[in-house]
């Protein structure tokens, strides 16, 4: 499942690729490119972002959109105030 927050497409092991990919797909048709991103913690949920990235440029890009990512990473707190690493897909429209 994927949740979004903030902007923040929050991607688990178990979400659907073609449903976070939609859901960035219609953020970046909307204008929204720079007030988006996905973020990924674990294995599983690198996997699944990686590919609804590969997914919604194929979505967007009928519209004559070039979608492409920066990749890059970012600490964030966990429940127990601990910081975690997570990956980061920042869009990047021409």
């Amino acid at each position: 499942m994927s949740d979004i927050e903030d902007g923040v497409i929050k991607v688990s092991g178990s979400a659907s690729p073609t449903s976070v990919a939609s859901v960035l797909a219609r953020s970046i048709v909307e204008g929204h490119a720079s007030k988006v991103k996905m973020r990924a913690i674990g294995a599983g949920a690198v996997n699944q972002a990686s590919k609804a990235a590969a997914i919604a440029r194929g979505f967007v890009a009928p519209r004559g959109i070039d979608l492409s990512f920066v990749i890059g990473f970012e600490d964030v707190t966990g429940d127990e105030g601990k910081l975690i690493s997570s990956l980061v897909w920042k869009p990047v429209v021409a």
